[in-house]
């Protein structure tokens, strides 16, 4: 058999590539095919397809899912660290407030990033109807 060349419209299906692999990979903002290539061209704008293996993410669509993760977690996991860390004590109070809000900011951008890349990497991997070219 010959060997394959893969274009920018496959979108390969790597028998190793299992979901948690692919959901790790997107987290951490690589290509849940390879891993080897960035999955974003800028902030929460993913590449068309992956240069190195050609699989196929122009087609995925995870706009909601990704903002309502970093909700849930923000909000419920670092959210009580105010109830438990008492700035009024060190700062003044407006300073605490302002505080509190540009870390939770920072957070909420950070992890934006990192939910919408696990999310490219589930419905890439399920065929989700998220994955659907249309």
């Amino acid at each position: 058999m010959g060997s394959e060349i893969l274009s920018a419209t496959s979108s390969p299906r790597h028998v190793d590539v299992t979901l948690a692999l692919a959901m790790r990979r997107g987290f951490l903002g690589r290509c849940p095919s390879c891993g080897r290539t960035p999955l974003f061209q800028s902030y929460l704008k993913q590449v068309q397809f992956c240069p190195a293996c050609g699989a196929d993410f122009g087609s995925i669509r995870a706009d909601d899912a990704a903002p309502w993760l970093t909700l849930i977690v923000v909000g419920h996991l670092f959210l009580p660290l105010i109830f438990f860390v008492n700035l009024g004590a060190f700062l003044p109070f407006w300073l605490g407030v302002t505080s509190w809000a540009a870390f939770y900011c920072g957070v909420a951008l950070v992890f934006l990033l990192r939910a919408q890349g696990l999310f490219i990497g589930v419905l890439w991997i399920t065929h989700a109807p998220g994955s659907e070219s249309g």
